[in-house]
């Protein structure tokens, strides 16, 4: 998991994950999301919109967005993160306009799309596994297919100019702010302040557009953090919270344990675990292909 500015290694991704709650979050890539069980709601700015199995979301860059899950039954998504320059002739509109309603039904989803995707799948999976993702014929091949993907989704949504109101501001500006400084000691007042806002002003943006609270907020962008150092660095876990920004470890805990449903250190062990039976997997793969 990431911080709330989700920086990526490479400038395209594609994966299929289970639905799950997602905070708030923005980057500079374009992100289509195709439901392939289940459903859930995609928040981008202040909107909620409902998306069902077939249906395929398509987020512009720099978009706040985040994912609400109100289905007991989990459903399975996949996710196409990419820079905008594989978008081509595209990739101007990409940063000029936004889509009025983001979401483009199955029964208006050409056949096209769900090929592209499949298709764009299995060859990043392919060239990560060979490590040739950055070769250039891969890189057009990857172009074309995203293009296709666009040719057959714009004509669907209605795209307007960016909005620049001080509303849609100061949700930017907010999470902006906490993804730089949760690391550190902020709280609603300090953050008020240092955004020239009211804290009631500050308030109403994580009530109405992220229907969460403050203190929920931030506490679940550090524990994201938190996951991401558990899992990527040797800290130990009393480096880990305190790097994370968590003021005590009984709340780190106490956050962890709700959304988790283990301890820290029996999650670090899982992944271990993880890690080594992938390991053996691969090879396993290796050598018996030789």
């Amino acid at each position: 998991m990431k911080p709330v500015f989700e920086p990526f290694e490479d400038d395209i991704e594609i994966y299929k994950k289970n639905i799950e709650h997602t905070p708030p979050h923005l980057h500079g890539f374009i992100e289509l999301i195709y439901i392939s069980e289940g459903s859930m709601e995609i928040g981008v700015g202040q909107e909620l919109y409902h998306m069902e199995k077939g249906d395929l979301s398509v987020i512009f860059p720099g978009q706040i967005q985040h994912v609400q899950v109100f289905d007991a039954d989990k459903g399975t998504a996949m996710h196409l993160i990419a820079s905008p320059a594989y978008a081509g002739s595209f990739a101007d509109t990409l940063m000029t306009k936004v889509p009025v309603y983001p979401v483009i039904e199955s029964n208006n989803l050409h056949k096209d799309i769900k090929y592209a995707l499949d298709a764009l799948y299995e060859e990043i999976s392919d060239s990560k596994e060979k490590s040739v993702g950055g070769d250039v014929s891969n890189k057009i091949l990857y172009q074309s297919f995203i293009s296709l993907i666009l040719i057959r989704t714009l004509p669907f949504l209605k795209l307007v100019e960016r909005n620049e109101k001080e509303n849609v501001d100061l949700i930017y500006r907010t999470v902006s702010y906490i993804a730089r400084n949760f690391t550190g000691p902020i709280s609603l007042s300090s953050m008020a302040k240092d955004l020239y806002v009211s804290p009631f002003a500050i308030s109403r943006v994580f009530s109405g557009t992220f229907h969460t609270n403050f203190n929920k907020y931030l506490n679940e962008t550090r524990l994201n953090y938190a996951l991401s150092l558990l899992r990527y660095s040797n800290q130990t876990i009393t480096e880990v919270y305190e790097n994370a920004g968590f003021e005590s470890q009984r709340t780190f805990n106490r956050v962890f344990v709700e959304k988790i449903h283990m301890s820290p250190r029996e999650y670090r062990k899982s992944i271990k675990l993880e890690m080594e039976k992938n390991s053996d997997e691969q090879f396993a793969s290796i050598h018996g292909n030789i």
